[in-house]
């Protein structure tokens, strides 16, 4: 496929969203994107001062994210090159991204009959309050608004969890590794739409949640498995131990893995074979997952189809009881 090219008079900057290394990242509305609409809201990443190098990288980068199609990963619109700062044109996710979208979540309490292991009928009603998501939240039970401020559940959990998973099956069909698999790489829309993206940000913006290596090289440690720290081997099984971690974050509400370490500790622990322990909220069947996902040896982590399928499973056995629509 071809990179689309946007004109530069066609994108209107409206508000910084955040700043990387490369340049920073703007809401913005763009024109002619869309043979239905007039204009629509999307997010641009610019490129600051490029060397010919990250001129070249930039390219690269275009035709990958061009080639990457599906529901649930950040839509790539096109570049605009005509001057400067080069930029890429991606969909606008409300919600920005997960790991925020999970800390902005404030507890409400827990209960639920039988013990966490009682999944042929999880009463799990632990929710969670959505602070930053409040009026435009609805609520539904049984088609039902209920009045309640917004809430997440049980299955709101496993439905973002799908949806990663999703984009993980089709980044692996593409023979696409990302390296880099955590909440705050994934975005949230409407309704609970969460997409796989990776605007570059993540680095400077969580600068804690990577290790410096060599000077330049950052590297997700928290997320990684063994032979990715030790080697720098990185496949589909590496994502896949990314993803129980993901479980992880989003079964603690968004808190960083390890947090009560430091980097050399992390890469002490994860290298002799410790795991997180499993969250204080967390069914046994899904820490059995995340056990699953963090196999040492890379061939016996579980594949991330048969992943999704369990989710579906968990999905239909937990009461849903809770859609949100915003």
């Amino acid at each position: 496929m071809d990179v689309q090219h946007i004109k530069r008079r066609d994108i209107i900057l409206k508000r910084e969203l955040g700043e990387g290394a490369f340049g920073k990242v703007f809401l913005a509305e763009c024109y002619n994107l869309s043979p239905t609409k007039d204009k629509m809201l999307v997010a641009v990443k610019t490129l600051k001062d490029p060397t010919l190098a990250a001129r070249k990288d930039f390219q690269r980068e275009a035709e990958l994210l061009t080639n990457l199609q599906h529901e649930h990963i950040v839509k790539f619109y096109g570049v605009c090159v005509d001057g400067d700062p080069l930029i890429m044109v991606f969909e606008y996710m409300k919600h920005g991204d997960l790991n925020k979208f999970l800390r902005s979540v404030l507890s409400d309490g827990v209960a639920w009959g039988g013990g966490p292991s009682d999944n042929a009928r999880i009463q799990f009603t632990f929710c969670l309050k959505i602070g930053a998501h409040g009026p435009d939240a609805l609520i539904l039970v049984d088609g039902q608004p209920l009045q309640t401020n917004g809430e997440l559940g049980m299955s709101q959990m496993l439905h973002i969890a799908s949806q990663i998973a999703a984009g993980m099956i089709y980044l692996a069909s593409q023979h696409f590794v990302h390296r880099d698999l955590a909440t705050r790489n994934c975005l949230v829309g409407n309704g609970l739409l969460v997409k796989i993206g990776d605007f570059g940000m993540s680095r400077d913006i969580y600068s804690t949640d990577y290790y410096r290596v060599g000077g330049h090289t950052m590297l997700p440690i928290r997320w990684m498995p063994p032979e990715s720290i030790m080697y720098r081997k990185f496949t589909t099984e590496s994502d896949v131990w990314s993803f129980g971690v993901i479980l992880w974050e989003i079964f603690t509400y968004g808190k960083q893995p390890w947090f009560q370490l430091a980097n050399n500790e992390v890469i002490e622990c994860i290298t002799q074979g410790r795991v997180l322990e499993r969250p204080r909220v967390c069914p046994k069947e899904i820490y059995d997952m995340m056990l699953g996902c963090w196999q040492r040896e890379p061939q016996q982590r579980l594949n991330i189809k048969d992943i999704q399928k369990l989710l579906f499973t968990m999905m239909k056995a937990a009461p849903v009881y809770l859609d949100i629509l915003g």
